[in-house]
């Protein structure tokens, strides 16, 4: 987890997303300070698997050694169950779409995955739920054999090595599995929209309560105005970006953009309630996730 912090004269908003090119576009207008009105951030970049840990843990009142004290956070839409008693889901800032789900890959096409060991990125993430959900219709009751958590940058060449059966991949994996010699047994986010005819939900932005609804609605306004800002210029991003892209050729960081950062970022709308209620419903029907309370979705 590495920190960049903007200095400013008044005391900034904390606030933790991943480098990825979709969440350094969405905030980049904010987090240089060209959102006017909107309060100066202080930023955190870590994976979303760090975030999930960061938000369970202060929903807890169990912060870890090194959690930061965090006031915003993009996580897993699959850890709000845990949190929402501390946090509050943001109308907008979020990943959701359409064909845009994780994929299961493999190394030969068609591998039958009852009994296998698959690699997943997390089992406190959206992708995973959303496999879950996936094996329960596709496998019955037979079911995948191991679950293996890996680094997401290490579960494509563990399935090329034979180290797992079979990985189930985000992000820009999407566009880059062919290179790694593998083949896509099924996309996770086709089965979700064929089955519900809902978006993916996949990362969400949440915010302590304890900051108070105004505030709260400052920061949904404030994120808006970042996404626009972002569609309206979207040169004045490239730098920043593209200097945490990790080496992400551009071509993909632009691909990895245009998929992820859509109209349910800058509003979730109508079709992304439902596809977050619908998704965590499912889910706590499984017995993956805890029910939601009523109510627990609504913002402020």
């Amino acid at each position: 987890m590495t920190t960049r912090t903007t200095p400013t004269a008044e005391s900034p908003l904390r606030i933790a997303y991943s480098p990825c090119p979709n969440d350094t576009f969405v905030f980049d207008a904010w987090a240089h300070g060209r959102v006017p009105g909107a309060p100066a951030l202080d930023v955190t970049f870590a994976d979303i698997d760090i975030t999930n840990g960061i938000a369970e843990r202060a929903a807890a009142s169990a912060p870890a050694a090194g959690d930061a004290d965090l006031d915003v956070l993009k996580v897993s839409y699959a850890v709000l169950p845990y949190v929402l008693d501390t946090y509050a889901l943001l109308p907008c800032g979020g990943a959701l779409g359409r064909g845009c789900g994780p994929l299961v890959l493999t190394r030969e096409p068609g591998t039958d995955l009852t009994g296998k060991t698959v690699a997943v990125p997390s089992e406190k993430s959206t992708a995973y739920l959303l496999f879950r959900l996936w094996a329960a219709d596709t496998l019955g009751g037979s079911g995948v054999g191991e679950i293996v958590v890996l680094p997401f940058d290490q579960i494509m060449p563990a399935v090329r090595d034979g180290k797992v059966d079979a990985g189930l991949v985000i992000h820009e994996a999407r566009f880059t599995y062919r290179n790694y010699g593998l083949h896509r047994l099924a996309d996770m986010g086709e089965h979700w929209e064929a089955t519900t005819g809902l978006p993916i939900p996949l990362g969400a932005i949440i915010a302590r309560r304890s900051l108070g609804a105004a505030t709260l609605e400052r920061l949904a306004e404030a994120a808006r105005a970042s996404v626009r800002m972002a569609w309206d210029d979207p040169e004045a991003s490239r730098p920043y970006v593209l200097e945490h892209a990790q080496e992400m050729d551009p071509a993909v960081a632009d691909q990895h953009i245009g998929l992820y950062v859509n109209e349910f970022t800058a509003d979730l709308g109508e079709d992304g309630y439902a596809a977050v209620r619908g998704l965590l419903t499912r889910a706590a029907a499984e017995g993956l996730v805890p029910p939601l309370g009523p109510g627990a979705l609504a913002f402020p």
